[in-house]
């Protein structure tokens, strides 16, 4: 007697090959909107920066334990970039308490970040202590990175392509805040404000950027605008700020006179 042959839909080798590729593109489409919208997340403010940073305590306790000189070196700079992690989980959770007291036809803004950690473990950190549901959109990659303990289970996502994620990204924010980071938050800076300077993104952005210092050492804008590769228009995408309160009050003015 043959034995049944298994459904292609349930063949995990076929899946798991290059020829099904497509199909796992789609998937990671299809599955976080369809949570998504069950868990009717429509408006998002977005947090990047790098997974590098950690929160004081932990930086402090770095210090503490360095024996050599370079251990020393290494956790006092850990120590010194620590400030932006506490910075951007105080915002995360000044805008949570803002989102939830929100009551103009129900609409909320929850914290969105790349799921991982540093920064965007303080996001998720910031919202959850404040009492809000947030979200991560996580990337599998070859060293590992862990979904952060603050992400609200039922809005945590696992990405394999960098591209779906970014979709993603772009598709549910109304507000992207980014703080110093490397190059994966260069890229996700520069990919979507590129997309706002073409106007394929259609919808009303704020972008801001958190570390005036770090931003105009790192990118010499004068520089781009001088050569004619921008225009004096194109520096006006960008909004730089230096505290939470700073970007809290651009972001909530900025919100509620365009989307409320």
């Amino acid at each position: 007697m043959s034995k049944t042959p298994e459904a292609a839909y349930k063949n995990l080798d076929f899946l798991n090959s290059a020829s099904a590729r497509t199909l796992r593109i789609l998937s990671e489409y299809l599955e976080p909107k369809s949570r998504l919208q069950r868990q009717k997340v429509k408006d998002t403010i977005v947090f990047f920066g790098s997974a590098r940073f950690c929160d004081a305590e932990t930086a402090g306790r770095r210090v503490a334990e360095a024996n050599t000189a370079d251990e020393v070196r290494q956790a006092k700079r850990l120590q010194a970039s620590s400030r932006y992690y506490e910075e951007a989980r105080r915002l995360a959770s000044m805008l949570a308490k803002w989102s939830m007291n929100l009551s103009r036809d129900g609409r909320r803004f929850l914290v969105c970040s790349g799921g991982g950690g540093g920064i965007m473990e303080a996001a998720n950190r910031g919202a959850s202590e404040a009492g809000d549901r947030s979200v991560g959109f996580n990337i599998t990659l070859p060293q590992e990175q862990k979904p952060n303990p603050y992400i609200t289970p039922e809005l945590s996502f696992q990405f394999h392509y960098f591209f779906m994620r970014k979709l993603w990204f772009a598709y549910l924010a109304k507000v992207l805040i980014v703080f110093p980071g490397g190059y994966g938050t260069l890229d996700e800076l520069m990919e979507l404000l590129t997309l706002v300077q073409t106007r394929k993104i259609r919808k009303p952005i704020l972008m801001v950027v958190y570390g005036s210092d770090y931003w105009e050492k790192l990118i010499n804008f004068d520089v781009m605008e001088e050569a004619g590769t921008i225009s004096p228009s194109d520096r006006e995408l960008l909004h730089f700020v230096d505290t939470p309160e700073q970007a809290f009050d651009l972001t909530t003015k900025w919100l509620s006179e365009n989307y409320l």
